[in-house]
């Protein structure tokens, strides 16, 4: 008896399709993990974005993901590369007021981070109160996309004062600076308190800050807007500038990004902007931003749970990679699982119903041959008998199935056995043997 090599051909045939389906496993694995390289677009030289921008590459980076970040005016212009699929940004700041979910469909916000306040520096005015108060003068307004220029331009729109201010698109750092160089009057820069340019000013004791007596009435027309107000002596305070108290209306700034960001990645962003904006600063308290608040854009459905709860189970307990590379394998694997397991119950039972055909068969020409030697005789049958017996030595079984086939052997022997001693030949030995 021969055992046979098909199990072992089986099961390098399973042990292949199972590196193939693996393979396939990581392929999509990898495919479904995030990129390593995502692009934010920031903002223009002395405002406030670019710095954001550098704290979160830095906070990314940690997570072994690269920042790349790519200055703008300003948001609208961050506004325009986000709504474009082909610009390669998925990540940017904006203001509020500039868009809508029609507008930008393909955009969704991850919170609030900030209210940056427009600030209208003057310098040879004291103690300006309204718009009114700035005609004649050249006042900065922010460069096309910036979005100092949208917000001005609608409010001095709004007090019919547009062609009686001439304007200049400076940007944060050239209008500051032009400003103490007495080249222009005023400068509007919507922008952090932080801003280094806004605090150079604040503490320059020339330049003045524009109040904003009727806020509540901007308010109420403008309603992504919100009021702040600026400490005296914020700026300075062996200076006392501020002299006083100087409210100020400011835009509710986003983190924005690409509907189709991978959420891992998102995820990450809110980690990075509750890590920089929670501590507090000049104008706002300790864990007021990053905030759920709406503005202009839904908020992203990766957001929700982390505003809710700090994100599931994993995202809070594990490393990075690590919780991002568990639930897809998961997701992999349970489908795996369910092809595999039922297959390795019918592989057996396979192997089993193929055995036992087999031998059964054997049996089946064995009772056929027993039958025939009854009607025909053993010596009609004895040739086909051999045949059968080498037939079943050259059976190849499992090893499992090793009995059986010895039993079919013993079985094959005892008829031959039988046939034998009933066929002639064998009658007239016996008979030969009594006589002698």
């Amino acid at each position: 008896m021969k055992i046979s090599r098909r199990p072992l051909v089986l099961g390098i045939l399973l042990g292949i399709l199972s590196l193939g389906l693996v393979a396939g496993v990581l392929v999509v694995l990898r495919n479904s993990l995030p990129p390593r390289r995502v692009v934010m677009t920031t903002g223009p030289e002395g405002g406030a974005y670019r710095e954001l921008g550098e704290k979160y590459a830095a906070i990314l980076a940690r997570n072994g993901i690269q920042l790349v970040q790519r200055p703008s005016q300003g948001d609208v212009e961050n506004l325009e590369r986000l709504q474009d699929p082909t610009s390669g940004v998925s990540i940017g700041f904006a203001a509020g007021g500039l868009t809508t979910p029609a507008k930008s469909p393909g955009i969704v916000s991850l919170g609030t981070i900030a209210y940056y306040p427009l600030w209208i520096f003057c310098r040879g005015i004291s103690e300006a109160r309204r718009f009114r108060e700035l005609r004649g003068k050249t006042i900065s307004i922010g460069p096309e996309g910036s979005g100092t220029r949208p917000i001005v331009l609608e409010l001095l729109r709004a007090n019919e004062l547009e062609d009686q201010i001439p304007q200049v698109p400076l940007s944060f750092a050239e209008s500051g600076e032009a400003v103490l160089a007495r080249k222009i009057d005023c400068a509007c820069i919507l922008t952090a308190a932080e801003a280094p340019i806004v605090e150079k000013l604040l503490s320059d004791k020339r330049v003045s800050l524009v109040h904003f007596s009727r806020a509540d009435a901007y308010l109420a027309k403008y309603r992504h807007l919100r009021k702040v107000v600026v400490p005296e002596g914020v700026g300075s305070l062996s200076n006392n500038l501020p002299p006083r108290d100087v409210t100020l209306i400011a835009e509710t700034s986003s983190l924005v990004v690409r509907k189709d960001l991978h959420p891992a990645i998102q995820f990450l962003l809110l980690k990075a902007a509750d890590e920089v904006h929670s501590p507090g600063g000049i104008l706002h308290r300790p864990q007021q931003f990053p905030s759920p608040e709406p503005v202009d854009l839904p908020l992203s459905s990766e957001a929700i749970p982390f505003y809710k709860s700090g994100g599931n189970f994993l995202q809070r307990h594990l490393p990075f990679w690590l919780w991002v590379f568990v639930p897809r394998l998961l997701l992999l694997l349970v489908p795996l699982v369910g092809i595999f397991y039922p297959l390795s119950k019918a592989i057996p039972a396979i192997i089993d119903f193929v055995v036992d055909s087999r031998l059964n068969k054997v049996y089946q020409e064995l009772r056929d041959l027993e039958t025939r030697s009854e009607r025909e005789g053993p010596e009609a049958v004895a040739a086909e008998l051999r045949g059968l017996e080498k037939r079943v030595t050259e059976i190849r079984v499992p090893a499992k199935y090793s009995r059986s086939l010895y039993t079919l052997r013993q079985h094959v022997n005892l008829v031959r056995e039988r046939l034998g001693s009933t066929s002639p030949a064998a009658t007239a030995r016996r008979w030969s043997s009594r006589r002698g």
